[in-house]
């Protein structure tokens, strides 16, 4: 499965409405033409001051492609109204909400809040907690989830892999050591994500140094042990299983040893890891050593989909995200 071609496509076919915050950023400028031109969104929209993006876009053809300036819109009063009512119990008086809500972060995720666009892609010169907090404070989290987190899909071109060679692997960009709340959070929202994207019935291992308590009674070991637990409760119907070792988790002949009768033996295609260093660092050593393409970080949990790009993003990288963002609003 090409998965960055099938997003395309599934976007393509869904007509969904993007906001790009950073518009006058030139990668971001370039990216909108070609969604535009490709036909991936119905609707693009840059926030930026036209001369800001007629000034960077290299005398690219722009038509088809909505410019809105956050300092002069007519949204301004509806959505500085709206960003008081939410923040008012922080103390934000009408005259503060006026004036942070022009910031293009808050403005596009309010864009998203009050159904003026379907996705939101932005980072590609903002720091990933400037997009995590206008997500939290302007969009929130999902009905039954109190965590952002993130998700990669590894393309490992091997069909014997997860699902036509698609693997899920959660949290590697959000959250340095979750607690077991939080690990059952990820790991719901994970499964959510790649079922979403993937459109297979998403199979989880929680994966830890242990399996089944082999590691005995260290924090660590518990704290995955309670995440399980937690994960079960919140989503019955969900098949998952942990704690696990990685080889537990996946090669069928080592759980049938380390773990008999494990409901998803042959199964797993979403990984949860135990805590930010093992997920980035599982990740990479996938994409780097068996060649896998790693597509993401996609942020999951939010009430609406909204994804943060690294800074080092290509117009390439604005595209496919893009794309996948939209077809997580198709739900």
């Amino acid at each position: 499965m090409d998965f960055a071609r099938t997003m395309k496509e599934k976007a393509k076919a869904l007509q969904k409405r993007i906001v790009l915050p950073e518009g006058g950023e030139e990668r971001t400028i370039a990216a909108a033409v070609e969604l535009v031109r490709q036909r991936y969104a119905k609707e693009v929209t840059l926030l930026a001051t036209r001369d800001e993006v007629v000034r960077n876009a290299g005398g690219a053809d722009l038509s088809g492609i909505t410019i809105i300036d956050p300092e002069t819109s007519e949204w301004l009063p509806e959505f500085a109204g709206e960003y008081h009512r939410i923040r008012k119990h922080k103390g934000m008086t009408p005259e503060q909400a006026a004036k942070e809500i022009r910031h293009f972060m808050r403005f596009g995720a309010m864009m998203l809040r009050l159904g003026k666009a379907d996705a939101l892609v932005s980072g590609a010169r903002s720091p990933t907690a400037d997009v995590l907090r206008a997500g939290l404070t302007i969009i929130g989290t999902a009905s039954g989830i109190r965590t952002a987190s993130s998700c990669f899909i590894m393309d490992t071109h091997d069909e014997k892999w997860g699902a036509g060679g698609l693997l899920g692997f959660a949290d590697c960009a959000v959250i340095p050591v979750p607690t077991s709340e939080q690990l059952a959070d990820i790991a719901v929202a994970s499964a959510a994500t790649f079922k979403s994207l993937v459109g297979a019935e998403p199979v989880l291992a929680m994966l830890s140094f242990s399996t089944k308590g082999s590691g005995g009674d260290h924090e660590n070991v518990l704290r995955v042990q309670e995440g399980v637990r937690l994960a079960r409760q919140k989503a019955p119907d969900l098949l998952l299983d942990g704690e696990l070792q990685a080889d537990a988790a996946l090669i069928p002949a080592i759980t049938e040893k380390k773990a008999p009768g494990s409901p998803v033996t042959g199964k797993v295609n979403t990984i949860v890891f135990p805590d930010l260093g093992a997920g980035n660092i599982g990740y990479k050593l996938v994409q780097r050593l068996a060649g896998a393409d790693a597509f993401g970080p996609f942020l999951q949990g939010f009430a609406k989909p909204i994804s943060d790009l690294s800074r080092g993003c290509s117009i390439e990288d604005i595209i496919t995200t893009s794309c996948v963002t939209m077809v997580q609003s198709a739900g």
